[in-house]
């Protein structure tokens, strides 16, 4: 997030090249969001009361802010995980040398959205994963992409449905999203948290940011909550 000054003279340049570029974006993904079911998911004996999911996919702000918008999540925090707790501050964790990577613990109940529905959502709205190590103008080890599984489970649909995408050459490059054991999840700092509905006209939202709600909104309107 070290990148996220804005000139005026480059957001603007940025912003109508969004304009021009969403509805596109979002007509071809609309397209195999419908196609692309994850083919397994958790068995509903495993599921039961709130659970939880960890992912990691670029700046956690629009992390959150996707999966806040879902119905059956009752609750996200924008938070880190693979390192330490001793180096789980926003500092520290910008250097890229934590091991860490900016992510989001999603709460959900599985009576209203599954597991696969929150991966769908994370391959196909919430980021890009074929990016290595970088999200958008976001670049460094703490930006990459990471399923940060909590059982078996979690591991086996993950890896299933990556599978599936890359089989099905849904994206134009390999998915690098990794899949790691989850070791411990460390809260950001409070200024972090909600920080899109606190800051809906920060630039780097407007341009970033925005444009996933609206992609959500458009193909996901029977899971989407305002």
């Amino acid at each position: 997030m070290s990148t996220r000054s804005f000139t005026l003279s480059r957001y603007l340049l940025l912003y109508l090249s969004l304009i021009l570029l969403t509805s596109v974006v979002i007509m071809r993904s609309a397209s195999y969001a419908i196609l692309f079911n994850p083919a397994t998911d958790i068995s509903t004996s495993t599921a039961k009361g709130k659970q939880t999911a960890v992912l990691a996919g670029g700046c956690f702000w629009g992390m959150e802010a996707v999966f806040e918008h879902l119905k059956g999540v009752s609750d996200v925090v924008s938070g880190f995980s693979g390192g330490s707790a001793t180096t789980a501050n926003y500092e520290l964790v910008s250097s890229g040398l934590t091991g860490h990577a900016e992510s989001v613990k999603i709460t959900y109940d599985p009576s209203e959205i599954s597991y696969k529905q929150l991966l769908k959502i994370y391959f196909l709205v919430a980021h890009d994963p074929t990016q290595l190590n970088r999200q958008g103008p976001d670049s460094g080890k703490q930006y990459r992409s990471v399923i940060y599984f909590a059982n078996d489970e979690q591991k086996r649909v993950a890896l299933d449905y990556i599978n599936q995408l890359n089989k099905a050459h849904i994206f134009h490059k390999q998915i690098v999203t990794q899949l790691l054991p989850l070791n411990g999840f460390y809260q950001a700092e409070e200024y972090h948290q909600h920080f899109i509905d606190r800051n809906p006209n920060y630039p780097y939202v407007v341009v970033n940011d925005l444009p996933k709600l609206a992609q959500l909104q458009s193909q996901f309107p029977n899971i989407y909550k305002k």
